[in-house]
């Protein structure tokens, strides 16, 4: 196995040409359990730790460029305002040594249907972009088109996430998941909300509960459609339990040692009903209408 440790960018995606079966490591977080229990036996690694522009972010007021290896505990301190259903996600994410090494980057990389950040970046916008570079150029891929499969995503083999590009949360966000106890855990399940006045839209993301992280299109149509955006009058029990209804029928969840494919349905569907009542309070408060 070689061990490849590119001082910058440009060398590491030559690199990465030259090598195209190298293992992209930064946290490490996801990788090295898989090596030390001998799952995986790369070619090559390829050690991005001294990049220091992967942990760093920026805004143009619109959108936030994350770089990929930016450590969920900046996420939390730093861009709870611009994207907090994001940092709410990062909350979750295993121990403070864990929050403190991993990042969105090694998410999107290991494209596990049960990562925390998924549900959080789909319900941001579909302005959400995987920003992808290689010695052949930069692409940026819809975060809805980035997922293939169970561990399973669209980059070449020749290709390294540089950033995600998100759009500024313009409304209430949430995040919650459910697990086999209250930290440090993979979820069985979970689910985000992001709710986007500007468009008057709702955004959605599942996660653990399909062989991708996935939204819920048609839950999302109907609650945008059923809201009061401009009088900001609660949502009604009918409206509420519809929504998940609809959420709940989006997963496509198997049977595995956290939970069964039934549990993750109806979880989802009280996750569903929960979120929507946290993020319309967020919203009600926002219009000025407590009471």
């Amino acid at each position: 196995m070689e061990f490849l440790r590119p001082a910058t960018w440009d060398e590491a995606l030559v690199a990465m040409a030259e090598h195209p079966g190298a293992l992209p490591v930064s946290g490490g977080t996801d990788v090295m359990v898989e090596l030390n229990f001998d799952l995986r036996r790369p070619s090559a690694i390829l050690d991005l730790n001294r990049i220091g522009e992967l942990t760093e972010w920026s805004t143009d007021g619109s959108s936030v460029r994350l770089g990929a290896a930016v450590p969920y505990a900046r996420i939390i301190d730093e861009l709870p305002v611009p994207l907090p259903g994001l940092a709410l996600a990062a909350r979750t994410v295993g121990s403070p040594q864990i929050r403190n090494r991993g990042g969105v980057g090694g998410n999107l990389g290991a494209a596990s249907p049960a990562g925390d950040a998924h549900p959080a970046l789909l319900a941001a916008g579909r302005g959400v972009r995987v920003e992808a570079h290689s010695v052949r150029g930069v692409r940026l891929i819809p975060i809805d088109e980035f997922y293939l499969g169970v561990k399973r995503h669209c980059l070449a083999p020749d290709e390294l996430i540089r950033a995600v590009r998100i759009p500024v949360a313009d409304g209430p966000q949430q995040f919650s998941k459910v697990g086999t106890r209250n930290a440090m855990v993979i979820a069985v399940c979970a689910f985000a909300l992001a709710l986007h006045p500007a468009d008057r839209t709702v955004g959605t993301g599942l996660g653990s509960a399909a062989p991708t992280p996935r939204r819920a299109d048609l839950a999302e149509a109907y609650l945008a459609d059923a809201l009061a955006w401009e009088s900001g009058d609660p949502p009604a029990d009918e409206v509420v339990r519809r929504f998940g209804e609809l959420v709940a029928a989006a997963a496509d969840p198997i049977d595995d040692v956290r939970g069964t494919a039934a549990y993750r349905r109806h979880a989802l569907a009280v996750l569903a009903r929960r979120t929507l009542a946290w993020c319309w309070n967020d919203y009600r408060e926002q219009l000025g209408r407590t009471a």
